[in-house]
């Protein structure tokens, strides 16, 4: 799920690295205000907020701050995870109601509700990124932020609802992993950073940023959920499959690195011959040297 605003930040030159972290700062939220005695759903929406905000505060350092988004959000990795663990003590919150634990167990005419929500998300972020104005301004970002800039194109707002939209669904899949797992705790979804960044470039969005579509990040997830089951069957360590996953994200960025490399040269080795086979036939065609001849003997 989380995939999804991330293949639109990539896409305009952009990272967010805290999205893990996000996700527990946010279950931690809800889960607090839960066992303190607010009711599970007003404690969801509140958590929701929360990872909103993180991502909103994301947006706001790198639009108007002009921090790169690697820096700010390596930063913020760290601080949203550090205020989870400090307010959770580094102990996670069990026993929630089977009424919340269903968004991450329950079906929907047999349909797992987390796959109806992934669904929902694919279509809503497939729309807008294709057939919505600001959804071709976050390619022209990627491509030519100077340029839109020039045009009067209000980036830095589409910046900021970019990061905006990553926490809220941030915060949302942190929702749906605590239902899933029957706990919030600090160090919730750990590392899947590595995992969404790959799924995302391994569906040929360009870490250079101006090309990538959804379609290729749905496959994208699918071939690396399919990976991380294989290994997991096969009983390869955790340690030992955060390496592959590394690897794969490596092979993926120097497989979409040469693509480009290799259409420029081939553009080269075709453009250059034809001004001298075009300077040729002008030299050789009799009609256009009598022409200059004329021209020369002209008062």
């Amino acid at each position: 799920l989380v995939a999804l605003p991330m293949t639109m930040i990539i896409i305009s030159r952009g990272i967010d690295l805290s999205v893990a972290s996000n996700m527990a700062l946010s279950a931690m939220a809800m889960g607090l205000l839960w066992q303190r005695g607010l009711p599970i759903w007003p404690a969801v929406a509140i958590g929701v907020v929360t990872g909103t905000l993180a991502g909103w505060l994301n947006g706001w350092v790198i639009a108007r701050v002009r921090v790169p988004a690697i820096v700010v959000t390596l930063a913020t990795l760290a601080v949203y995870r550090g205020i989870a663990t400090g307010l959770s003590g580094g102990t996670g919150i069990l026993g929630f109601p089977e009424s919340f634990l269903a968004l991450g167990a329950g079906t929907v005419a047999g349909i797992p509700v987390q796959t109806v929500i992934w669904i929902a998300g694919i279509v809503i972020a497939a729309v807008f990124l294709t057939r919505t104005t600001n959804g071709r301004y976050i390619y022209g970002i990627g491509h030519n932020e100077t340029a839109l800039r020039f045009s009067g194109i209000a980036v830095d707002r589409i910046v900021l609802g970019l990061y905006t939209a990553s926490g809220f669904v941030a915060a949302l899949a942190g929702m749906i992993y605590a239902a899933r797992v029957g706990t919030a705790k600090s160090n919730a979804a750990a590392g899947y950073e590595l995992s969404i960044i790959t799924a995302v470039v391994l569906g040929g969005t360009s870490l250079a940023g101006g090309e990538g579509t959804l379609v290729g990040t749905v496959l994208g997830v699918l071939i690396l959920t399919i990976l991380q089951n294989g290994l997991t069957l096969a009983r390869v360590p955790a340690a030992m499959q955060d390496v592959l996953i590394g690897t794969v994200l490596l092979a993926a960025v120097l497989t979409y690195r040469e693509r480009p490399m290799r259409k420029e040269v081939s553009a080269q080795s075709t453009s250059q011959p034809a001004p001298r086979r075009a300077a040729g036939r002008a030299m050789s065609d009799p009609e256009n040297t009598l022409a200059a001849g004329e021209e020369r003997r002209k008062p």
